[in-house]
């Protein structure tokens, strides 16, 4: 007969799969990871993809892919009425909340005019062993194949993101940019359209990185040009980014458009 003391053991509850949503380009953004312990709570800032667009659909999905439509839809919801703005502007607030019952809460806000949705996930009787061991096995019978198409997917929505970005730099300088710069980024951008038409994610990213460095020799020409000619009657303007929007507390995912 074994002797010594009793000790209390306390069995927690913890997340079988990883949670998260769908965002631009079909990749599943993890928000909650497997085997987090319940109940918690995670917030993460989305951004638009896409200008004067007025509504996001949030599409909550469960499972071990990097690509949204691999894995479990649990439902989803349509936050509208925000403000038209330009793409990358708006911040909207997603957060995932599971009690103790594993009941799932999901909100998305708009921080500009506090515009709210939610829907509540109520577990039937939760994932059997079976299925959820059937999700591993798939996430890794097939992860060379996945991580090829989140690359890609990911390459594109950088390429695009620059394209966006050198050309919002263009319209908005206008003859401030020296005439063989402007033509240089003009030819990059359309090195990196041509690129996204491939398909090729490592083309992608070196395309989209030859317009980056255009863009930021067109940046330098600009401001030497201005230093060079009369003062002007303002402070220096921003220089050229990726997109146009700052990356404070925003997740680099976006949501498409949900009409």
């Amino acid at each position: 007969v074994l002797g010594g003391d009793v000790k209390e053991v306390v069995l927690l509850d913890v997340t079988p799969l990883t949670l998260g949503i769908e965002t631009l380009g079909g990749v599943a953004t993890p928000l909650i990871e497997r085997n987090t312990t319940i109940p918690t709570k995670k917030s993460q800032v989305f951004s638009t993809a896409a200008d004067g667009q007025t509504q996001v659909e949030i599409h909550v999905v469960q499972g071990e892919r990097p690509m949204a439509g691999d894995n479990k839809s649990l439902g989803r919801f349509i936050l509208d009425g925000l403000p038209p703005a330009p793409r990358g502007v708006p911040q909207i607030e997603v957060s995932f909340d599971i009690d103790a019952n594993g009941i799932l809460n999901v909100s998305a806000r708009d921080k500009a005019t506090n515009r709210q949705q939610a829907m509540q996930i109520i577990p039937s009787s939760g994932l059997a062993k079976e299925e959820i061991d059937r999700m591993m096995r798939d996430a890794e019978s097939h992860a060379a194949e996945d991580t090829r198409r989140k690359e890609e997917v990911e390459a594109r929505n950088i390429a695009d993101s620059a394209v966006y970005g050198a050309e919002k730099f263009l319209s908005d300088n206008g003859d401030k940019i020296p005439e063989q710069n402007r033509a240089d980024v003009q030819t990059q951008i359309e090195a990196v359209k041509s690129a996204m038409s491939s398909g090729d994610a490592t083309g992608m990213q070196q395309a989209a990185e030859r317009l980056q460095q255009a863009l930021q020799q067109a940046g330098a020409a600009m401001y030497q040009a201005g230093a060079a000619g009369p003062e002007s009657d303002g402070g220096p303007e921003a220089g050229p980014s990726s997109n146009g929007r700052s990356d404070e507390d925003v997740v680099e995912g976006e949501f498409s458009d949900a009409n």
